[in-house]
């Protein structure tokens, strides 16, 4: 996996994961990539900040920092993206992402929770995943489950 900073028309910085270099490209030409922020299509390969050395050979110049309402739209887009573009397979995550591993159901994104033993499964089994952290719960809602993926 490589990943590479990206950066839309409208200047929304984000991050993108490809199989490789020849993924990231294919996905370009056709058209697949897009910016969670505002769904623009023209997006490009931006320099990473800790790959870029200042002048004279010092240490990379920081990212800017983002104030916290910056995040939190970020945060809000990617979550929106996410419910989007990935099928929400509950508590089937697991079960589904074995199936789609070993070749038994098409390859998709999903979502879904798993518990700790299952994420050790996954892993054991090769099948990549990621944890994507739930909000924090509000006095009207339940508790989230365990972890969402």
């Amino acid at each position: 996996m490589i990943a590479y900073d990206l950066q839309c028309d409208n200047g929304h910085r984000f991050e993108g994961w490809f199989e490789d270099a020849g993924a990231y490209e294919k996905q370009r030409r056709q058209g697949h990539l897009n910016c969670p922020v505002c769904n623009s299509e023209e997006v490009v390969r931006v320099p990473s900040t800790f790959a870029i050395k200042g002048i004279k050979g010092g240490a990379a110049r920081p990212a800017k920092a983002h104030s916290a309402a910056e995040a939190a739209v970020v945060a809000q887009a990617v979550m929106e993206y996410v419910e989007r573009q990935f099928d929400n397979v509950g508590p089937d995550f697991t079960s589904e992402a074995l199936k789609i591993h070993y070749g038994v159901s098409e390859p998709r994104n999903i979502r879904g929770t798993s518990t700790a033993r299952e994420e050790e499964t996954l892993r054991q089994e090769g099948v990549e995943f990621f944890k994507v952290p739930l909000p924090h719960p509000t006095p009207d809602k339940p508790d989230p489950p365990e972890s969402d993926n």
